[in-house]
């Protein structure tokens, strides 16, 4: 076992991702708004033990009640937009919205208008944005690591 953690140690070292400058955390709640789930698959692959995203005191969270930011994936339909709005009334203030992956920027849609409730940024105030079709873990990391050392402004 102790063997096995000394390897992981050396794969953490080896992606390089940065230390945090200060200590803190932010917890994620993340909605799926209508993905094709490429953005959901690499999320995942940012919390396993490889990217560990939770020693930078970045937690995903079951319900919006205890987040600090909504993480979006997926461009918006027309019938997750209600949900969407109820999770992020649902949040406490200070709240941030993060648009994960380019459907949620509104970019390279796909889908036929009449389904699509429109870009994230039109339904709520985006403060930070992860491009990519799918963004790799490491831009996930590396995104959500800026907006804990410098948070954006929130609403």
């Amino acid at each position: 076992m102790f063997v096995l953690l000394r390897q992981l140690q050396a794969v953490r070292r080896s992606i390089a991702l940065p230390a945090p400058v200060a200590r803190g955390s932010l917890a994620f709640r993340h909605v799926d708004a209508g993905s094709c789930n490429g953005c959901e698959h690499e999320l995942n692959a940012a919390a396993n033990p490889y990217y560990d995203l939770q020693q930078y005191g970045l937690n995903l969270v079951a319900s919006p009640r205890h987040a600090d930011v909504l993480l979006v994936t997926g461009m918006v339909t027309v019938r997750m937009q209600r949900p969407l709005e109820a999770a992020y009334a649902a949040m406490p203030r200070p709240r941030l919205v993060a648009a994960l992956g380019d459907c949620a920027l509104g970019c390279n849609a796909l889908g036929e208008g009449r389904q699509l409730a429109g870009p994230l940024e039109d339904l709520l105030p985006v403060a930070i944005r992860i491009p990519g079709c799918p963004p790799t873990p490491q831009q996930i990391a590396e995104h959500l690591l800026a907006a804990l050392r410098d948070p954006p402004s929130t609403e």
